[in-house]
């Protein structure tokens, strides 16, 4: 397979957070850049990038990038375009290739780390004709004894949010789609205006590949007893295990938009 490709030179300078006496981000980012190179041969092959049909609308398949790749997404609630500053050996997102097809791999230990999409940002998602959603994940690790429905605990290993809003205290107004340590499928917690819906779990599919599809309407209005506003503001991929201070291993790809069902 080709040999992952790390941008150190052309990637832009970002505004970060401020992290003491921790490594300089180039010194960070060189020290992953060889984490990184060490498993770029492990693994077999990734999904086939996401099928073009009418009325589908592409989010991301990261087919775009080369393996090494850091996603053109945003991070953080400023949206700041995501760049090597905001990454470690303990959390990061990049852009992984195997057998020839390319993916998101999100890794944390100890950390939390999300990036998104502003809706508008190549994409253009109005919930009156497009209310499903569509994804494909995979978990290599997942966070131990991690659990949605208790705040001491609250790791997910994967998610994919869906945000409308954030409320005057700053939170989230949204949809947390995980994958859960383990809570069974179907369970939602509530946090505030963030509902947290599981909706796969565990380990027995190590390595593997699946498919998710949410009507994410239909959900909207069973979490919070009202139609959804038409236009989501952001899509996000999150990946954290700080609360219990384990590790999280997880792969993205073949972000989808589907019109509604006849």
């Amino acid at each position: 397979m080709p040999e992952a490709r790390f941008p150190m030179v052309s990637m832009p300078t970002r505004p970060g957070r401020s992290t003491g006496t921790r490594a300089s981000p180039r010194r960070r980012w060189c020290g992953l850049a060889a984490v990184l190179l060490a498993a770029a041969a492990i693994g077999g092959p990734g999904p086939a990038p996401a099928a073009a049909g009418p009325g589908r609308i592409l989010i991301d398949d990261f087919e775009s990038y080369r393996g090494g790749d850091l996603p053109a997404w945003r991070i953080g609630r400023k949206m700041h375009p995501f760049g090597p500053r905001f990454i470690d050996e303990d959390e990061y997102f990049v852009v992984r290739e195997e057998g020839g097809r390319r993916f998101l791999r999100g890794f944390t230990r100890g950390e939390a780390i999300w990036i998104g999409l502003p809706n508008g940002e190549g994409y253009d998602w109005d919930l009156a004709t497009h209310p499903r959603l569509r994804w494909d994940w995979r978990v290599h690790q997942l966070p131990k004894g991690a659990r949605e429905d208790r705040k001491s605990r609250n790791d997910a290993g994967a998610a994919v949010y869906v945000i409308f809003s954030r409320d005057w205290k700053g939170r989230t107004k949204g949809i947390k789609y995980t994958y859960s340590s383990t809570l069974p499928p179907g369970t939602l917690a509530e946090y505030g205006p963030l509902k947290v819906l599981v909706v796969a779990s565990g380990l027995g599919q190590r390595g593997a590949w699946q498919s998710v599809e949410r009507d994410v309407a239909a959900d909207y209005r069973r979490a919070f007893g009202k139609a959804p506003p038409d236009r989501p503001v952001t899509i996000a991929v999150w990946s954290d295990s700080d609360s219990t201070k384990e590790s999280a291993e997880v792969d993205f790809d073949n972000l989808l938009l589907l019109p509604a069902r006849d």
